[in-house]
């Protein structure tokens, strides 16, 4: 290889390496994980029992900033909410300041009565809070109509609903100080089956995540509701499974 290619190569890999965002495992027990992805953002994995799917990962967001931290849906059940509230609080140093609940399944809040029990407001929105009502499980405190933001030390993440897919309530939270999405069950991950339908509004789906691209589009990581993380080609991949024949 002569010198000038050899360069072209080194210097294409400095910029894979760039672009790539690799998640970091730095908590790990047998309920609970914890990854980070962003200086102030993190991923926290629980997991689900079904009958459907087996033992399913699902996944939160975790925003920080200063000495407070927003939790974004919570782990499944009490018992994992217990553990991640208390290692956010011992490990980062932060206090947890809010939930926030994406939809109204077990999945997003089925801890939330943990973050209760310990005075931490949780946020959703009012489509959220009447069906986890006739749902008959924990409701969310405040509730939003379409659009919400919320302060997390000096910096904000705002939480909006642009439409139905997985479920008529399905919300995204996108932080953009570092350009973070969480789209919940809304987004799949690379590769991911349509899923659980029984709430789904298919016909609505592409659209729905369509609205979220030309608002979020430019975000650099986003996360699904359960597999890993990627970048805007999962939501062009959502759009692309739920389009009409």
């Amino acid at each position: 290889m002569n010198p000038g290619m050899y360069i072209i190569v080194i210097l294409l890999s400095v910029f894979l390496c760039c672009k790539i965002q690799k998640s970091i495992s730095i908590y790990e027990s047998p309920n609970l994980k914890v990854e980070k992805l962003t200086g102030h953002t993190f991923r926290h994995i629980s997991y689900l029992s079904t009958e459907d799917f087996g033992k399913v990962s699902c996944n939160g967001m975790i925003v920080i900033d200063g000495s407070e931290a927003l939790v974004f849906d919570t782990p499944t059940n009490d018992r994992d909410s217990k553990e991640l509230i208390e290692w956010v609080e011992k490990t980062l140093d932060c206090k947890v300041i809010g939930v926030v609940v994406t939809h109204f399944h077990g999945d997003c809040l089925g801890g939330l009565n943990e973050f209760h029990q310990r005075n931490i407001p949780s946020y959703a929105s009012f489509k959220t809070i009447e069906l986890a009502k006739s749902d008959s499980v924990q409701i969310p405190q405040y509730g939003f109509e379409h659009y919400l933001e919320i302060q997390v030390g000096d910096k904000k993440v705002v939480n909006e609903f642009l439409g139905e897919g997985h479920t008529s309530d399905n919300i995204v939270s996108y932080f953009p100080d570092e350009k973070v999405l969480f789209g919940g069950c809304l987004i799949k991950a690379s590769g991911a089956s349509k899923g659980y339908l029984g709430d789904a509004n298919t016909s609505e789906w592409s659209n729905t995540v369509q609205a979220v691209k030309s608002r979020y589009g430019k975000a650099r990581v986003i996360i699904p509701g359960h597999g890993d993380p990627g970048n805007s080609d999962l939501l062009d991949y959502t759009i692309e499974l739920f389009k009409k024949e």
